[in-house]
């Protein structure tokens, strides 16, 4: 397996308020414009996507409270294993240091092609919850997604 870490990024949101935005699997469907949603399904422990004329699922493998979700993969086109961390911010506690890592299973073509490409992706959606957390919204995204998440 290949370990990739993302960069590690304080999001403006408390921990546990964070960790239950990310819990329930079926809130990821919710950010994405609505033209997008139809390529997913997902519900509180699985979510899988058709993207290119090719499957990609991931479940929930264990989840700590506020600290850490682990996801596997679930019909995905390769093995892989994410962990998505969630340490109290020692600025504030009512912020988050977030960061992900990830294991993947990946031939030596791959990893020479995607390789280096996957670490820019972990580090891209580290950059978007922070500024998501900010109040700077990507395209497409209604701001009160967070909201509706705790409820």
């Amino acid at each position: 397996m290949t370990e990739y870490k993302s960069k590690t990024g304080t999001v403006s949101r408390p921990r546990h308020e964070l960790y239950m935005a990310f819990t329930d699997l079926s809130n990821f469907k919710r950010m994405l414009p609505e033209d997008k949603q139809a390529a997913i399904n997902a519900d509180f422990d699985t979510l899988s996507a058709d993207f290119q004329g090719m499957s990609f699922g991931v479940k929930v493998h264990q989840r700590v409270p506020y600290s850490k979700i682990e996801l596997v993969d679930w019909g995905a086109p390769l093995a892989f294993h994410a962990t998505l961390f969630f340490d109290e911010a020692m600025s504030s506690p009512l912020k988050t240091d977030f960061h992900i890592e990830l294991e993947a299973e990946l031939n030596f073509m791959l990893k020479m092609v995607a390789g280096p490409k996957i670490k820019s992706a972990l580090d891209k959606i580290v950059d978007s919850l922070v500024d998501i957390s900010e109040g700077r919204m990507p395209e497409g995204m209604d701001p009160s997604v967070f909201d509706s998440m705790q409820k």
